[in-house]
């Protein structure tokens, strides 16, 4: 039987750390969000919509005696996004971990496709994740250090890599940007002690996907029938997303 010591567990701690998640009051976005605080690390949280899902998680978080700070912030306005910073800055200090998890979709067949909705995925998307990214380079080159740099998570999608089984045509091409992005931003910022991921998830039952297969939201459905069309078997649960944050935020993906 092996052992897990103090030492092993210290490799995914987070402890000390300040974490930003975009969008991170429901989805994939509060699962990495919960988990980030039980890894130790302090959560500041943006969301879109409505307050209520923001401040139930924050309250949670509160139970769990983890430090959150939750703002309304839109990732493509100027002023919402140098509003968040100077409040993490006040509250929290500096920021160690960016999480670009906020984003769109939108679907439509392709004879019918809006611009609309084409500008507002690929800005959401591709244009916000770089620009919010470039607005915080100043906090994360300071946290960041050769034994312990900074890190930049960005949620992108199987749909970035695969062609996707929905009418959302701005999307995976949106997806696919943004890993691209990840890897042009990595190359530069490895430099300034900055480690720059993507994450690109499969099937989960989220929001956003529930619109796709026609429960328009609810996310209380059976999932087999999307499961089913994965190699697992299944869609994905919250651990698996969180559980690869974590990884890549500590000390155990800090090459």
């Amino acid at each position: 039987m092996t052992n897990i010591n103090s030492r092993d567990l210290k490799k995914l701690s987070l402890e000390g750390k300040t974490a930003i998640v975009t969008g991170g009051a429901k989805g994939i976005g509060r699962a990495i969000v919960f988990d980030l605080a039980k890894a130790g690390a302090k959560i500041f949280l943006t969301y879109r919509g409505s307050s209520d899902l923001a401040i139930e998680l924050q309250n949670k978080l509160v139970e769990l005696k983890s430090e959150c700070q939750i703002l309304k912030v839109d990732v493509l306005n100027t002023t919402d996004i140098e509003k968040m910073i100077k409040t993490c800055q006040e509250t929290l200090g500096g920021i160690d971990i960016l999480v670009n998890n906020a984003g769109a979709a939108w679907g439509a067949p392709l004879d019918e496709y809006p611009e609309n909705g084409w500008d507002k995925v690929m800005d959401t998307n591709v244009k916000g994740v770089f620009f919010l990214t470039q607005k915080l380079l100043p906090l994360l080159k300071a946290s960041g250090n050769a034994e312990d740099p900074a890190r930049v998570i960005n949620i992108g999608s199987i749909d970035g890599i695969k062609t996707g089984l929905f009418d959302a045509f701005s999307y995976g091409p949106s997806k696919a940007a943004l890993h691209h992005l990840t890897r042009v931003l990595a190359a530069s910022l490895v430099r300034d002690h900055i480690i720059v991921n993507a994450i690109a998830p499969g099937p989960f039952p989220t929001w956003m996907l529930s619109t796709g297969v026609g429960s328009g939201g609810d996310i209380d459905i059976d999932w087999s029938v999307v499961g089913d069309t994965n190699p697992r078997g299944r869609v994905g649960t919250l651990e698996d997303i969180s559980g690869l944050a974590i990884f890549l935020s500590s000390r155990a993906g800090a090459y």
